[in-house]
């Protein structure tokens, strides 16, 4: 089931807030822009994931908390966190 856009970007907001242990109010947002990402993970594979290997369009959304700026990945379909403190993470 797809979801809409601004679902999504709640959603990695609320996601931002509990990984940060700050209330959602202070995540902005910085920008959401359209991408082509390289693979069915977005680019943004876990460890020992394996996916398919075809260009996926999607967004790339830019937050930022406390002066740090965050990245997440998404499709209608999936929402990945980019390079959180040196990994990523599949949102559920």
């Amino acid at each position: 089931m797809s979801k809409p856009k601004e679902e999504i970007i709640e959603r990695a907001k609320a996601d931002l807030a509990s990984r940060l242990g700050m209330e959602r109010s202070k995540i902005e947002i910085d920008g959401v822009e359209a991408a082509e990402f390289p693979n069915g993970s977005l680019g943004a594979a876990v460890d020992g994931e394996m996916s398919m290997m075809m260009i996926t369009p999607g967004w790339k959304l830019r937050l930022s908390a406390g002066g740090e700026n965050y990245e997440y990945r998404a499709t209608n379909d999936q929402l990945r966190l980019f390079r959180f403190q040196g990994q990523n993470f599949v949102v559920e």
